[in-house]
């Protein structure tokens, strides 16, 4: 099975164990949470690697 390269941001929401909303909000007034990339108009991703990692680093504070 190969191993998530992104999520979408609902993906991102479920796997932090937030809502849609406070994914946004963290990621408009957090500036060490990883910034979304837009592939098309309607397609936003956050690579994982960034987000696993800032979500370990928060685990161990």
């Amino acid at each position: 099975m190969a191993s998530v390269q992104s999520y979408r941001p609902k993906q991102a929401a479920e796997m932090l164990g937030i809502g849609s909303a406070t994914l946004w909000r963290w990621i408009k007034t957090r500036p060490d949470f990883p910034q979304p990339i837009r592939l098309s108009a309607r397609c936003t991703v956050i690579p994982a690697d960034k987000l696993i990692a800032w979500r370990d680093a928060q685990a161990g504070k």
